[in-house]
């Protein structure tokens, strides 16, 4: 294998999950250049394989997010698997697991029983509810951690279900979290003492801790979060404002100067000076007023007009895009947010790029999602210096 650039080359990631939030941690540590091995259920494989939207077979979401991977199928659930696995944590920086507390423990290959292996290795686990704590080996996905850390009881509009986003945002910030948590632990082991460490991630904490001031706000006020639709506690005006060519648009004010500037652009300046809606908080005590002020205004005009007017007078706000707003749009196309991957097996797939960007270690080209198993003999062979013929025999055994 042709050795990668980027800031993380020479780091080698063991990553044994499934779906998304593990799978992405290693996904994001893959863009910037870590060599991350995949090892997945032998003639199985991860299900993300086959979810989503299909080609020929084969999966969409598993091209995003298998991406900058190696795999090697390896049966983690026979002793002789668990001791391959071993074999190949001596070679590893990190390892990243998402399956229910105890689970490795069960296949010895717990946190214990691999720092006595690599002292150095810093193990990611990710789960619904945490290593620890009452609920520790309940089962849970991304809907329930929505549900769990209060972030659905705040979705939706007051008179109706709480409504789910569309995406599954508590596994993809539980990568993210878990991702920037391997990192802090591969600079205080290299920095600092040498020594890995465990991490233990949970898919509720990751989003109650972007639930800003909801705890805060009950326990020194006594204030619940509600649904509240499209409105905002902290912005008013705000929505999702229909124009009269029925596009949608998003915006919310906050600071006065900016409410200033948005009196301007919808023809009607006095409201600047107006002492219901003069500062922050008196527009928020007077929101529906206001709020249905500037409604009217934006659908009495089309998408083209709105946007002009707001933009001549530094109001920001934005279009809400579908993707082919987003395909077609020349911001997403100077910044290259799009990239294209040849698979030679699909052909050309458009997908996210690599972010942040770095200004002295720029990612790598994006490298296509692998086949199941397809790198077995390499890695075993290469990096474990197992033979072909022990190979072939661990493959119809089923081990590998």
């Amino acid at each position: 294998m042709t050795e990668r650039g980027g800031p993380l080359a020479g780091i080698r990631v063991l990553e044994i999950g499934s779906m998304v939030a593990g799978p992405v941690a290693a996904t994001l540590l893959g863009d910037f250049g870590a060599d991350v091995i995949k090892l997945e259920l032998p003639g199985i494989g991860d299900p993300i394989r086959k979810s989503g939207t299909l080609i020929d077979g084969e999966s969409l979401y598993w091209n995003v997010e298998g991406r900058n991977k190696r795999s090697v199928t390896l049966n983690l659930r026979v002793p002789e698997g668990q001791k391959l696995l071993r074999e190949l944590v001596k070679h590893a920086d990190v390892l990243i697991e998402n399956f229910r507390p105890g689970t490795m423990a069960g296949w010895n290959c717990g946190y214990d029983d691999l720092r006595a292996i690599n002292p150095r290795l810093v193990m990611l686990s990710i789960s619904g509810y945490g290593q620890t704590g009452p609920r520790a080996t309940q089962a849970s996905y991304d809907r329930v951690a929505l549900a769990f850390s209060g972030f659905l009881n705040m979705t939706g509009y007051p008179d109706r279900p709480p409504v789910r986003p569309g995406t599954a945002i508590a596994d993809y910030q539980s990568a993210l979290f878990g991702a920037f948590a391997v990192m802090i632990a591969l600079y205080h082991r290299d920095a600092r003492d040498g020594v890995g460490q465990h991490i233990d991630a949970s898919l509720y904490e990751t989003i109650f801790r972007f639930t800003d001031t909801m705890v805060a706000a009950y326990d020194k006020a006594g204030v619940t979060r509600e649904r509240r639709g499209n409105s905002h506690y902290a912005a008013s005006p705000g929505d999702h404002y229909e124009t009269a060519d029925g596009r949608y648009l998003a915006m919310t004010v906050a600071a006065d100067n900016v409410f200033r500037r948005l009196c301007q652009a919808i023809g009607k300046p006095e409201l600047g000076e107006d002492p219901r809606f003069a500062s922050h908080p008196d527009r928020v005590k007077n929101y529906d007023e206001i709020n249905s002020i500037v409604a009217e205004w934006i659908k009495s005009n089309t998408v083209d007009r709105v946007i002009e007017d707001l933009t001549a007078n530094g109001v920001p706000h934005a279009l809400i895009y579908s993707v082919a707003d987003i395909v077609d749009d020349p911001h997403y196309a100077a910044r290259e947010s799009i990239v294209t991957v040849d698979n030679p097996r699909i052909g050309p797939v458009k997908m996210q790029g690599v972010f942040p960007k770095l200004s002295e270690t720029p990612a790598d080209p994006l490298r296509v999602a692998p086949e199941l198993g397809e790198n077995t003999e390499e890695i075993l062979g290469g990096l474990l210096g197992i033979s072909t013929d022990e190979i072939a025999r661990m493959r119809e055994e089923g081990v590998v």
